[in-house]
């Protein structure tokens, strides 16, 4: 099947003038600044470990940095605000100040995304798509940041607990509407909205798996769409290569591929550099004569 992906660039409005343009899919490297993250927990929970792989990530060829102070896996447990500050808003401005490149910021605490973008962050990467903090909104407005919302059933500690469906894509569909139209209705305007199926957020493997073939009724909502596949749980039922989480590299690269053969705008993943590399023979195949 050939690549619908176009030549024609396109963009993402970040902080002030400055733009993020791009004809592949933007590449968002995921930085874990927590001791319990699935893929790569207390890696890199020191901070000269983080500011190190932060280094690579943009070394790499990431577009934007992601970076999270609180894990999201199934079963995970909330952190404080205060925790949460300290991880995030320092590497942030550490980040600002030897990078222009984009800067996303993964939290659902309005106080961690003011003080991030403050520090010069650009996203607000938000599981909850403002839901769980009501000063959420204020916050993405007011500093005109770029906001991703993703959708989740339930909070990560309960997520994969039994989660159900009658018809997924459809109603993860109606989720994003509802989320944009409360968005527009308060000021925030439609260059700084992304969208996010949540693969692995209160989703069975079978639903995983239907939203990855049905990317396009996403896209039809009108608005640059992301998803995080990497490493992720479905990839290992499919595989059988379960443990560790770095080992689903594979199931990782073919993903992102099908996700950037239907359009998709953003790709969030570990492996910076092998996702680039497997895009670049990709798009040099499929656009050859």
């Amino acid at each position: 099947m050939p690549s619908i992906t176009s030549s024609k660039s396109k963009k993402i409005v970040l902080q002030g003038p400055r733009r993020l343009e791009f004809e592949t899919p933007a590449i968002m490297g995921i930085l874990n600044i927590t001791p319990d993250s699935f893929s790569d927990g207390g890696r890199y929970f020191s901070w000269s470990a983080a500011l190190n792989r932060a280094k690579e990530i943009i070394q790499e060829g990431a577009d934007i940095i992601d970076v999270g102070g609180e894990s999201s896996r199934p079963g995970s447990e909330p952190v404080s605000l205060e925790d949460e500050l300290q991880r995030v808003v320092p590497m942030v401005k550490a980040l600002r100040q030897f990078s222009q490149t984009a800067i996303s910021v993964d939290t659902t605490k309005a106080e961690v995304a003011r003080r991030s973008v403050e520090a010069g962050a650009d996203v607000i990467n938000d599981i909850s798509a403002l839901r769980f903090d009501r000063e959420m909104v204020a916050v993405v407005r007011d500093f005109r940041a770029v906001v991703v919302l993703m959708h989740m059933l339930g909070e990560p500690k309960t997520m994969q607990q039994a989660p159900y469906y009658d018809d997924c894509v459809a109603e993860i569909c109606r989720f994003f509407e509802e989320r944009v139209e409360f968005c527009l209705g308060q000021g925030i305007s439609r260059d700084r909205i992304i969208l996010d199926p949540g693969i692995g957020f209160g989703k069975r493997l079978e639903d995983n798996i239907e939203i990855l073939n049905h990317l396009e009724r996403f896209r039809q909502i009108g608005f640059p769409l992301m998803i995080g596949t990497s490493r992720k749980s479905f990839l290992g039922l499919i595989t059988g290569v379960k443990d560790p989480p770095e080992k689903r590299i594979g199931g990782s690269i073919a993903s992102a591929l099908l996700g950037m053969q239907n359009g998709v705008d953003v790709l969030r993943v570990h492996d910076v550099a092998a996702t680039i590399e497997a895009i670049k023979v990709f798009e040099a195949i499929t656009k050859a004569d």
